[in-house]
């Protein structure tokens, strides 16, 4: 059996996240929705369908066929990119889902399994999944109406669900090699089996592991510095350093990574730097991204009201009154950057003082020091991820740079909207 997972029309309620990633490579818990599919249908051949302008580095990330629907060549489960299959939605596919059934959620296709002649016939609405040719495609199959599904519809679900998914990934991580060096100087509140120091793992003294709410997962080769009090369920990747941090509860943390001061209930990709000093909460924080000292941001509104966010020009209600900010790849804070409640910041934006609004792509932003918001030169933004891939020994590809163009091709609008002018920043 093939399994193709592709992107619907609410991939553009991720922005800026999904600028420079598929929506199935967006973590919540220990791991993406693709990573799940992979380690839930290990003998079955992936298919991968996504926006073409990804394609090049989807090529260079993944071992899959990426957008090829020629490659349909038998029976085929089809997954929403943004389904995160877990035990019950396995469940509910082993038992349920047979030959031209299709499950919704919310009348939006979360999976179906197409025998080959219906799949080949419809296979171009993976390129291009709208809402008509998703309807044609379901007046061929049976259709399962599901009430209950980890199918992300906004950034704020990915936040909401990493502590169930943590807990639920743990078993599924601790199959790994460990155990790593644990001084004997370390305290572990919980039951121990709910820690795991996996090999080449280094926790310095006087570290707290708290894992009564939730089990504590460390990546290989990671260090946990002195001081530092990590609250579970939490997931640390390899190779990071957490300078003397509080990781409080519903932390994902990506592999390389440098975290200090305070982060809570936020998933943080990796190559990401937050060293110093500073509160980050309810967030999610792309690739890549650099975070000043001092910076910090709201997650709780003053009249303790729920947040709203604006989604494709909408203002959209998350009915929760704890929700932080989502920063694209790329993106920078100077030191002593204070965030406001639910805002996004985009790809390679640099921003500074206090950021009351949503900061396009490609922008510098510093309105509340009296400075007019600028577009970046593409020139200064490709050099900038040069060095930065460097000092992590990561070389940088013609792919990551031509992705770069395109997404300073495709956010113009957005700019333009926000009055960002074209000159060189002074403040």
């Amino acid at each position: 059996m093939i399994v193709a997972v592709f992107e619907d029309e609410h991939v553009e309620n991720f922005l800026p996240l999904t600028y420079t990633r598929a929506v199935f490579e967006l973590r919540s818990g220990a791991f993406t929705p693709i990573q799940r599919i992979e380690k839930r249908f290990p003998e079955s051949k992936l298919l991968l369908f996504a926006r073409s302008y990804l394609h090049p580095v989807l090529r260079c990330r993944f071992p899959f066929p990426i957008n090829d629907t020629e490659a349909i060549d038998d029976e085929v489960l089809i997954i929403n990119g943004a389904l995160h299959v877990n035990k019950q939605t396995l469940k509910l596919i082993e038992k349920k889902v047979n030959e031209n059934v299709a499950v919704t959620l919310k009348d939006r296709l979360a999976l179906a399994r197409l025998k080959k002649t219906v799949a080949k016939k419809h296979g171009d609405f993976l390129l291009n999944p709208t809402a008509q040719k998703i309807r044609k495609l379901l007046k061929e199959c049976r259709v399962l109406r599901a009430e209950n599904l980890p199918l992300t519809r906004y950034p704020w679900d990915l936040v909401d669900a990493n502590s169930k998914f943590l807990k639920d990934d743990f078993a599924l991580l601790t199959n790994r090699k460990g155990e790593g060096e644990l001084d004997a100087r370390v305290a572990i509140y919980g039951e121990k089996s709910d820690v795991h120091i996996s090999e080449g793992a280094f926790t310095e003294p006087y570290v707290i592991l708290d894992a009564r709410e939730g089990p504590v997962y460390v990546g290989e080769n990671t260090v946990l510095q002195s001081g530092s009090r990590i609250s579970g369920p939490a997931y640390i990747g390899a190779n990071t350093i957490i300078a003397s941090a509080q990781v409080r509860e519903g932390c994902s943390i990506g592999d390389v990574c440098r975290i200090g001061g305070e982060i809570e209930q936020t998933t943080v990709h990796g190559f990401t730097n937050k060293h110093h000093l500073g509160y980050i909460g309810h967030s999610y924080i792309g690739e890549w991204v650099n975070i000043g000292a001092a910076t910090t941001n709201s997650d709780l509104k003053n009249t303790y009201g729920t947040v709203k966010i604006r989604i494709k020009e909408r203002l959209v209600d998350t009915e929760r009154t704890k929700v932080g900010c989502f920063m694209g790849d790329h993106a920078k804070t100077s030191i002593g950057t204070q965030i406001y409640t639910g805002l996004k910041i985009g790809v390679a934006a640099h921003v500074h003082g206090f950021v009351t609004q949503d900061v396009p792509s490609f922008t510098v932003w510093a309105k509340s020091l009296g400075a007019q918001p600028v577009e970046l030169f593409l020139k200064s933004v490709v050099e900038t991820q040069k060095r930065v891939f460097a000092r992590r020994g990561v070389k940088q590809t013609k792919e990551d740079v031509e992705l770069l163009k395109k997404i300073l091709t495709i956010t113009s609008q957005e700019r333009r909207k926000a009055g960002v002018l074209k000159k060189k920043f002074e403040l």
